[in-house]
């Protein structure tokens, strides 16, 4: 028997509104006959015993003879280990994670091209697409563009995603690093790690040349690989392991980082991405990273 097997299993449940919660919360009660552990509001967790979480597991994801599965409420859930939940490291996606656009194709509507930028950045973030060609060819149509329609928009068009504030904070506050890791722009990542409170930000660099862009992006790109190359690196100089790390991000080239992590997860992702996440976030907010890591609701940062 493996030493992981003699762990238990922690199933969190965050849910969208009280009612689906309450759902969720009864279903599981009742195939389990197991109770549960309060965390906030609307998010619990229960602790399943390592010699029974398969069987536990395949009974919660069923439903059996009730023609539904959890996975088709309004809750978000995650199944993992029950030690090392609190992650040392979080590393996270900007665009459509942290923030709520993606910024390439908000520049691309400055320039007047967003449908066509947006055409392929949706198929790079579905890994239909090589995201350094994708990228390349995407900054190629913003060649010309003021270098003042970067700050008009951010100013107009970025805004972090609900919890995000709160989810940087409360790590950082209980010791964790917090790493914004962006295929991205610098321009932007240095704006949004200081409102999110990010320890540090890596990310793209736009070539400019007498206050316009060339369409040019700096080498190398930071694309799959480096995001993955920043974990390890980060946990490296930390002592840890990726097992210490959370990862989060939505597109393709968030997917090695994302199956590196101790806890990887998928928000509001793209299908190749959910499908190898350990959980994904599709109905809440990224309090729900907090949640899943075991922190109660009154231990969020204010």
């Amino acid at each position: 028997m493996s030493e992981l097997s003699t762990i238990p299993t922690v199933l969190t449940i965050v849910g969208a509104n009280r009612d689906a919660y309450a759902e969720a919360v009864s279903r599981v009660e009742r195939l389990l006959s197991i109770s549960h552990s309060a965390l906030g509001p609307t998010a619990c967790d229960f602790l399943l015993p390592a010699d029974g979480k398969v069987q536990a597991k395949a009974k919660v994801m069923g439903f059996p003879g009730e023609g539904t599965s959890l996975s088709d409420l309004a809750v978000d859930f995650a199944f993992q280990p029950a030690e090392n939940r609190r992650k040392r490291l979080l590393i996270a996606d900007m665009d459509s994670t942290i923030i709520n656009v993606e910024c390439l194709d908000e520049l691309a509507d400055f320039a007047g091209v967003k449908a066509q930028v947006s055409e392929i950045t949706e198929r790079a973030m579905r890994g239909e697409l090589a995201f350094e060609g994708a990228l390349r060819e995407r900054v190629g149509m913003l060649k010309g563009l003021s270098v003042d329609a970067l700050q008009s928009c951010y100013d107009q068009r970025v805004q972090l995603n609900p919890g995000a504030r709160t989810l940087v904070s409360t790590m950082a506050q209980n010791g964790a690093r917090c790493a914004l890791v962006s295929g991205g722009f610098t321009f932007f990542t240095s704006r949004v790690a200081q409102a999110a409170g990010f320890h540090l930000n890596r990310a793209n660099t736009l070539i400019e040349q007498d206050g316009a862009l060339t369409g040019e992006v700096g080498d190398p790109i930071l694309g799959k690989e480096a995001k993955l190359a920043a974990l390890r690196e980060e946990t490296a100089a930390l002592g840890l392991t990726p097992a210490d790390a959370l990862a989060v991000g939505d597109g393709a080239n968030d997917l090695a980082m994302i199956e590196a992590a101790g806890l990887g997860v998928a928000y509001r992702a793209k299908p190749i991405v959910a499908a190898q996440a350990d959980a994904k976030v599709d109905h809440t907010d990224l309090t729900t990273l907090l949640y899943f890591q075991g922190y109660r609701a009154e231990e969020f940062a204010q």
